[in-house]
């Protein structure tokens, strides 16, 4: 008897996902600086268990925190770009192996301390306040199907 075939995965379309790139302007540690965004905001940001990318030499866990906003009952995710911590699985022992101890989540904008995700289909990350003199402008960016921070961040929504 043949299964037959419910859907194509060729066909599906995948809807982009907004997030926002969040850069310090100084360098400070994760609780301080959730501290004052929880200050700011009444929001009660906390730390969830860690994206964990699994590489082939490394493992790496890059830092989540969420909160809910209390009117829009909307969860805002801040997930660390660079990895915090990576354990060794097993020796390089190529000369040239792309992959080195420490990883970024976006590649191409290792400046950014921060990805910020929210559940709602069209983000308005205006709703959280961030210190003035901390944080530069939220950054808007499409992140494409493709991506590899698409799939993770879909993994643990």
């Amino acid at each position: 008897m043949e299964i037959q075939k419910l859907y194509d995965l060729n066909d599906i379309e995948f809807e982009d996902i907004a997030i926002g790139l969040v850069r310090l302007a100084k360098d400070i540690p994760d609780h301080e600086f959730f501290y004052k965004v929880n200050q700011i905001n009444g929001l009660a940001f906390s730390r969830k268990k860690d994206v964990i990318i699994h590489g082939a030499y490394y493992d790496y866990h890059f830092p989540r925190f969420e909160a809910y906003h209390r009117f829009t009952k909307t969860c805002f995710t801040f997930i660390s770009n660079r990895s915090s911590e990576s354990k060794q699985k097993k020796l390089q022992t190529e000369l040239f192996t792309e992959e080195e101890n420490i990883k970024f989540l976006l590649n191409n904008q290792v400046d950014v301390e921060y990805i910020l995700h929210t559940s709602e289909q069209i983000p308005d990350f205006s709703v959280i306040l961030l210190p003035e003199n901390l944080v530069f402008p939220i950054q808007d960016y499409i992140l494409g199907s493709e991506e590899e921070l698409y799939q993770i961040i879909q993994y643990y929504e």
